[in-house]
């Protein structure tokens, strides 16, 4: 094959495309729905449903019944946790009068020692009540020993300090002690495990 010879490509025989008579009346348009007449089911199907949404994470969180019942469930314990938190119901301290008290035994030596930790209540509602300041007597006593005879009494004073810390002995040498905390409006009892030092 030379240079001056034209290149022809191989299917130049066949007709490629129709005809046109009057070239100024080409028309070109695109209609959807008759192409989608003649497409299978499946095809149109597809062209049916609805686009998706864009991506969000509280869509994503809730989209369907089982996500939105379990990120409902999460709410409510976090809710109930930060609630119970908030007014002194979990752990092992006690709420007296605006003051959080944690009261911790053990034995060293023979000798029982109670540490009783006071730390004032630091959220909304201590905003509006002024923490009790004064004198608090305890009453210890084995709480399994009920006899007013085996009652070992003492007495602490609560200032504003943030945080205060009071240790005394008991002549007791038992596993668990019994104290109760009075001021002059209230009264509160708490059960303590002696701990080995």
């Amino acid at each position: 094959m030379s240079d001056n010879e034209e290149k022809k490509r191989p299917n130049a025989n066949y007709k490629l495309s129709k005809d046109i008579n009057d070239p100024e009346r080409i028309v070109r348009h695109y209609n959807r729905e008759e192409r989608l007449a003649k497409a299978p089911q499946s095809v149109r199907d597809l062209y049916s449903t609805r686009p998706q949404r864009r991506f969000g994470i509280f869509r994503s969180l809730v989209g369907t019944k089982p996500n939105a019942l379990l990120f409902i469930s999460i709410v409510v314990l976090c809710l109930i946790i930060f609630v119970m938190s908030s007014l002194d119901l979990l752990g092992d301290s006690w709420t007296l009068e605006g003051n959080t008290i944690s009261v911790q035994a053990f034995n060293y030596e023979g000798t029982t020692i109670v540490a009783i930790t006071k730390v004032i209540k630091t959220n909304v509602l201590s905003f509006f009540n002024t923490p009790y300041t004064g004198e608090v007597n305890i009453a210890v006593l084995a709480s399994a020993d009920t006899q007013a005879e085996n009652i070992f009494p003492h007495r602490i004073f609560f200032t504003l300090e943030q945080e205060e810390i009071f240790r005394f002995s008991v002549p007791f040498d038992v596993d668990e002690l019994l104290l109760v905390f009075h001021t002059e409006k209230n009264r509160l009892s708490a059960t303590v495990k002696v701990a080995d030092f």
